[in-house]
């Protein structure tokens, strides 16, 4: 084991000022490990939205009645205040794992080398984004689980989830021109695909507010709109997503594309086609806790996989290797060694 190097008053001093770069200075992580880190990132933000789920779902949304405290008088949940404290409380110590996962990604992506501009902006981006959230979550609990602010709540994440995707993506590929692989029409039909996607979210985020989970047991109010009506309307658009993704893999087949897309494409249709067996069995059975859960996973999932779809028709390839430098060799110095000419 070496010897760790002595650490001057200079040094303490440029870390403080400047953390970041003092870290990126004396660190050049491995590619894989900056991909690593963009997955974890991504992965935490899927699981703080399913935890959030957890919450609503088990009726916890109020274990801990106020913010930035868990009660008046206590930071953390109390044992007055049972399972629906614990579960509101844990779910508010993820965050803390959340912001740690999109440090961490932070930290790598700016002591990669080369430096990539690009890349440690998607990083701060998650990171204020996830405040932004934090705050707004503490404005769910103030105002009582208001259905608009849950609302607001989920489609933050959702923005949290898409610029941690990208991020990911982007961990892989190099900082060239993007080359699309697709022709304008293709791109064009998978941005008709996203919106129909964003529609889709926020469409169920109304199902939500109307529906009869309202996250917590006491008196909550709710969107006064027909459930009935709005679930319908989510089933339209589930089916609108469906048949664009359809349509596209159609397109991509007759074009001759290669084989990103169609894979990306292929893998998007199936899991909608599970998360659409999913939303019809719990519809039909009156909205059992379990399958709610999944299908909020569902549509995380699913998100991605459509902006992966997205991702998928260009390619932005990194800089050309360099030639190793070939030394010169030395001139023979007889027939027998130059050999036939």
């Amino acid at each position: 084991m070496g010897r760790v190097p002595n650490v001057t008053r200079a040094d303490a001093q440029a870390a403080l000022r400047n953390p970041l770069a003092f870290i990126a200075a004396r660190w050049t992580p491995d590619p894989r490990t900056v991909r690593r880190a963009a997955l974890a990132a991504l992965v935490m933000s899927v699981v703080i939205v399913v935890t959030g789920g957890a919450v609503r779902l088990t009726g916890s949304g109020l274990g801990c009645p106020t913010w930035p405290k868990c009660t008046e008088d206590s930071l953390t949940t109390t044992s007055e205040m049972g399972l629906h404290g614990v579960i509101e409380f844990g779910n508010r110590l993820l965050t803390y794992v959340l912001c740690a996962a999109v440090g961490w990604a932070i930290i790598a992506a700016r002591s990669q080398k080369p430096y990539r501009r690009s890349l440690t902006l998607l990083g701060w981006t998650q990171f204020w984004i996830v405040m932004g959230n934090a705050v707004l979550g503490g404005i769910v609990v103030l105002v009582g689980l208001n259905p608009y602010t849950v609302a607001a709540h989920f489609l933050l994440s959702s923005a949290l989830i898409a610029v941690a995707t990208v991020m990911w993506q982007r961990t892989r590929e190099g900082d060239a021109e993007p080359r699309p692989l697709v022709g304008k029409a293709v791109q064009q039909l998978v941005w008709f695909l996203v919106a129909a996607s964003v529609l889709l979210i926020a469409a169920g985020t109304v199902v939500t507010g109307a529906g009869p989970h309202a996250g917590d047991s006491s008196e909550v109010p709710r969107m006064p709109l027909d459930w009935e009506t709005v679930t319908k309307l989510h089933a339209v658009l589930a089916w609108i997503v469906v048949t664009l993704t359809f349509a596209l893999w159609f397109v991509l087949k007759a074009v001759d594309a290669p084989e990103g897309p169609l894979a990306r494409t292929r893998e998007l249709f199936l899991i909608l086609l599970a998360q659409g067996v999913i939303g019809y069995v719990q519809y039909f059975t009156d909205l059992p806790e379990v399958l709610v859960g999944a299908h909020m996973f569902g549509s995380c999932v699913m998100w991605i996989w459509v902006l992966r779809v997205l991702l998928s028709l260009r390619e932005r390839p990194g800089p050309a290797p360099q030639p190793s430098a070939v030394p010169a060799q030395e001139p023979a110095t007889s027939a027998s060694i130059a050999g036939p000419r």
